[in-house]
């Protein structure tokens, strides 16, 4: 007896405002997201602000060297703090200028010693919780989440494996691609190499082998493994001097982050920011030891923003508009038992994720 198939989500999955909008509140509120890479903030004062789950924040350094993520917002009246990013003795609102320290307690406001009973030590802005991850700053909303080792559990000693040298790794350059489209379409898409012969011909025939690609959910996390092409057919030089040289492997943490390691132990990272029902950004980034310039993989950037980036930016694009159209009726996922790089086993996984951060 044949058992039942597995259907993909429902359109509404993906192009209604309201389910985005329950996102916000529950699966991007309470997942860990990428904020930026610890070299980002080299010295003490040193910030950055970015949007997640539809809320301003700023990571900055404090004099003890520890990092922190405050919501932008001023506890007086609701001023946002700081924009981009830049360097600061403490932090001041440019509407009243009431000043905070760089752990977030309240210094000096004008005018406030005139003020019957106001205790400035009572007056702090409200933190968020922080990982430092092999260098990467995450953060989380939920101020009760189990910590990334518990959501990811063995991901950082593979990566320390495949990566000897992620203490000194810097970004190169991250590359900013706008998609219209709503982001699980893009983080599905992502998460499978079903299509990967018939529209990446570079990606299937140049970097991996796709007879080898699998995909295997291990905790929260989707991980990607296969072995490289073959030396002669890889588009670019690898430096197989090192551990897992002449393997490609992936680890996506759910909901928004992947890291990636092509052949020669070069990292490569996605992350992806949700902007609206039909709307993602997503960012492409490259690193080297110290952030020094690499004619190899500044190459490799261009080759594959022009190959897969680009070709994915269609793919995508035109499942979002398919899913607004009243002829589309979900059909099965292919998961195939033995799963290989022909199954969606990963979406199935995906969208089990997906259903519980509505539902949840």
């Amino acid at each position: 007896m044949n058992a039942p198939l597995t259907h993909s989500l429902d359109a509404r999955y993906y192009t209604d405002p309201a389910i985005f909008e329950a996102e916000r509140k529950g699966v991007l509120a309470r997942t860990w997201q990428f904020a930026g890479h610890g070299s980002q903030l080299e010295y003490p004062g040193d910030y950055f602000a970015f949007e997640m789950a539809g809320e301003s924040l700023f990571c900055i350094k404090g004099r003890d060297g520890e990092i922190r993520t405050f919501y932008n917002v001023c506890q007086h009246r609701a001023h946002q703090l700081v924009n981009g990013e830049g360097s600061t003795r403490v932090v001041v609102c440019p509407y009243h200028a009431w000043t905070y320290e760089l752990t977030g307690e309240l210094r000096a406001a004008p005018n406030t010693k005139s003020v019957p009973g106001f205790d400035k030590s009572a007056v702090c802005l409200t933190e968020v919780r922080t990982e430092l991850f092999l260098g990467f700053i995450f953060v989380n909303l939920d101020p009760d989440a189990a910590p990334m080792d518990a959501w990811f559990p063995g991901v950082r000693e593979e990566l320390m494996e495949w990566l000897p040298h992620w203490e000194s790794l810097k970004p190169l350059e991250w590359v900013e691609i706008p998609e219209n489209c709503n982001w699980k379409v893009s983080v599905e898409n992502y998460s499978e190499c079903y299509h990967c012969s018939l529209n990446h011909p570079t990606f299937a025939t140049g970097v991996i082998k796709p007879e080898t690609y699998d995909i295997q959910p291990e905790g929260y996390c989707l991980r990607h493994t296969t072995e490289c092409q073959s030396l002669e057919n890889m588009s670019y030089d690898i430096d197989r001097s090192k551990p897992h040289s002449e393997e490609y492997s992936s680890w996506f943490l759910w909901p928004m982050f992947s890291f990636q390691v092509y052949p020669g132990n070069v990292l490569n990272t996605y992350h992806w920011r949700a902007i609206d029902p039909d709307h993602v950004v997503v960012w492409r980034g490259w690193y080297t030891e110290g952030g020094w310039d690499s004619e190899v993989i500044r190459r490799l950037a261009v080759q594959d923003r022009a190959t897969t980036v680009e070709e994915d930016i269609h793919l995508v694009e035109s499942v979002q508009r398919g899913l607004k159209s009243r002829g589309y009726i979900p059909g099965p996922l292919v998961v195939d038992p033995e799963c290989g790089v022909n199954s969606e086993h990963s979406v199935l996984t995906l969208q089990k994720w997906m259903r519980e951060g509505i539902e949840s």
